[in-house]
């Protein structure tokens, strides 16, 4: 085993990628006798699993190299539901669908052969989105475009991470971002559960995408579970699983 490396990591769930990072770098420290740099290359959180490039020694400099590159994504969305968190880990709330028809915001909005935009029968009370709505509603999000971060997430607001403003209540903004969504495929769906597999640029919050589907159908969204499969050309199938490197 060489101190400088690309360690790909396969990480369960239920730990933060801060975590990972401790745990390898106590693994490397007991095999090299000396205390060895071990950096991420991009978090998941703790409830997600699935491909963690983690730096060791004199390949943490290359970090920015890996940083930018796109990602893909296996994710479970529970329609019908809302979460504080946009994931498993906050306040779990039924979606107050509407009680009439209702217009999708442009872009993601039905329009006629005339022009004229048409009401959607997917936001009334009790009613089920099809298939074909959630293709027409996927389409719309291919391609560029904005997004604004959780306010649990990792990012900075002057200094802090902005889930531990959002712990302590804060009040704050986060500014919005431009990201790509280069596909998102139907793997199934036998409704409340869909899955879908996105494969997106750098950046992109997949707890927001899984949201914004849910707004769009009218019965609300959040992820049940996450994986990443890819990142750039490395693979999770070529990850080494986080109990490899347990002491």
């Amino acid at each position: 085993m060489n101190e400088n490396q690309i360690i790909l990591i396969d990480k369960p769930a239920g730990i933060s990628s801060f975590g990972v990072v401790a745990k390898v770098r106590g693994y490397l420290k007991q095999q090299f006798g000396h205390k060895v740099k071990v950096g991420h290359t991009g978090t998941l959180d703790p409830f997600a699993t699935g491909l963690l490039i983690l730096l060791s020694g004199k390949m943490t400099k290359k970090s920015n190299e890996f940083l930018k590159k796109d990602k893909v994504y296996e994710a479970t969305l529970k329609l019908g539901y809302t979460s504080t968190t946009g994931d498993p880990e906050g306040e779990i709330e039924e979606y107050v669908r509407q009680a009439q028809y209702r217009f999708i915001e442009d872009p993601l909005r039905r329009t006629a052969s005339n022009g004229a935009t048409e009401p959607r029968d997917d936001g009334r009370e009790g009613a089920r989105p099809k298939w074909n709505d959630i293709e027409l509603v996927i389409q719309h999000l291919i391609g560029k475009i904005t997004q604004t971060p959780p306010r649990f997430s990792a990012i900075k607001i002057n200094g802090q991470r902005a889930y531990k403003l959002a712990r302590q209540n804060k009040d704050f903004d986060i500014p919005s971002r431009q990201v790509e969504i280069y596909s998102i495929d139907i793997l199934e769906y036998n409704y409340p559960e869909l899955t879908i597999r996105v494969h997106c640029s750098s950046g992109t919050y997949i707890r927001t995408l899984a949201e914004d589907i849910g707004k769009a159908l009218g019965t609300g969204a959040y992820l049940t579970a996450l994986r990443r499969t890819k990142i750039g050309s490395y693979q999770v199938a070529d990850a080494t699983p986080l109990s490899d490197f347990v002491l």
